[in-house]
């Protein structure tokens, strides 16, 4: 293992490993981060999720590579991470005789998901209702930025449009009025999310309620939406637009200390608020009417976020945590991800393994272990990501087609093997 990779608790993919999911099948239709994020949560608790990927280039999540000195065309952590527990094949779905394989496959499958334009699934001959024909039990999540409906369903719709759309770029401005955009795919990792939820609901309607397959209609827009707080709510009641930057609560905020770093910090309740006042050497605040509520503070916050900011700044990092910490307030370092990644708290709890093949293997990949942690039926790490179409020979298998048979899609250009 490479010296960066020290301390890593060791894992090694374990191909027999079973997950509460065991038993379920995926076929995987989407693109990018959204569709790999919902089902890197189903794959890592045991499902067969098939990574359905054109046969030419692959997903494009692919082609993230990060430049790095030993792989001339980047590293590719996010297919490292976000393809684990996946198996590839690769169809031309431009060819009716992939479409007719896929089709096959659907009728062996629990979950179907893609993200295609609205429309898209009908024009390829895949549509919902005729698949749902064929097998009663399909779950199929339709993955849109806008949704299946609507005045703008056909407009593509990336995550940072969402997040602009929102009011989150916004909401994140420093104060100048200028939105700013979320370092990460946000929109599309909440729509990940909320889409392995969903899935699971679906699950539990047809195996424990004897229930129907269904169509899912998961946009990026309504996650993002449902995260962002009442201010849609508070708006269409008073009429009151929040103000981009306007804070929750007082003191809340990112102060810098002596040394540059910088630390975060929440009084959010009176009780802690106090306890910062008392940390800061200003305990009489408390007892002053102006400071006594959150409201009251919120009319005062550029006067309290002054004093909190002139004692935090004679403080390097660590005395700062020590001194705040010591007074029971809830605060914590601003970190980027080399910061993260060598913090006590998640190395010590495991947060990030160095997955392989097998323990001796020097070819090791950081990422994060599976989230969140059952006492008695964990996740586990079944399979390293794959190359494109590394599976395509076995699941065509599994599915009757004969070695000739396949050997012929593939010279003809209808599929893809290694």
């Amino acid at each position: 293992m490479t010296s960066a990779l020290e301390g890593l608790a060791r894992v090694a993919f374990d191909a027999r490993g079973r997950g509460v999911l065991d038993g379920v099948r995926v076929l995987d239709l989407s693109r990018l981060v959204a569709g790999n994020m919902l089902t890197l949560q189903l794959a890592d608790f045991g499902a067969d999720v098939i990574k359905v990927e054109p046969a030419a280039e692959g997903d494009t999540l692919r082609q993230w590579g990060q430049p790095h000195p030993d792989h001339p065309d980047g590293f590719d952590g996010w297919w490292q991470v976000y393809a684990r527990n996946k198996r590839s094949l690769a169809l031309n779905l431009r060819s009716p005789d992939a479409i007719a394989l896929l089709r096959r496959l659907c009728a062996t499958a629990d979950v179907l998901v893609e993200s295609f334009r609205p429309g898209t699934l009908e024009a390829m001959g895949l549509d919902p209702q005729q698949l749902l024909g064929e097998n009663a039990h399909l779950i199929i999540v339709r993955l849109s930025g806008w949704g299946q409906t609507g005045p703008y369903k056909d407009y593509p719709g990336f995550g940072s449009l969402i997040e602009g759309f929102s009011g989150y770029a916004l909401k994140g401005s420093d104060g100048d009025g200028r939105p700013v955009l979320p370092g990460i795919a946000l929109a599309d990792m909440v729509a990940g999310m909320t889409g392995a939820f969903a899935v699971m609901t679906a699950l539990r309607e047809v195996e424990v309620n004897k229930g129907r397959g269904q169509v899912i209609d998961l946009s990026l827009l309504e996650p993002m939406l449902a995260v962002m707080g009442p201010d849609v709510t508070n708006y269409a009641h008073t009429g009151v637009t929040t103000r981009p930057g306007v804070k929750i609560a007082s003191p809340r905020g990112v102060y810098r200390c002596a040394d540059g770093q910088w630390v975060a910090m929440s009084g959010s309740t009176d009780a802690m608020a106090r306890k910062v006042f008392q940390a800061i050497g200003k305990a009489g605040l408390y007892e002053d009417e102006r400071y006594r509520s959150n409201a009251a503070r919120l009319a005062h916050d550029e006067e309290i976020d002054a004093m909190v900011q002139a004692f935090i700044g004679r403080m390097d990092l660590d005395a700062c945590l020590a001194h705040f910490r010591g007074h029971g307030v809830t605060v914590g370092p601003v970190y980027d991800a080399a910061g993260v990644y060598r913090d006590a708290h998640v190395r010590g709890r495991g947060v990030y393994v160095a997955a392989s093949d097998d323990l001796h293997d020097e070819r090791a990949v950081a990422m994060h272990a599976v989230v969140p942690r059952f006492s008695e039926t964990p996740g586990t790490l079944r399979r390293r990501a794959p190359a494109h179409a590394e599976h395509t020979r076995d699941i065509l298998t599994d599915l009757g087609l004969s070695q000739a048979e396949i050997q012929d899609l593939h010279e003809q250009g209808h599929i893809r093997c290694r």
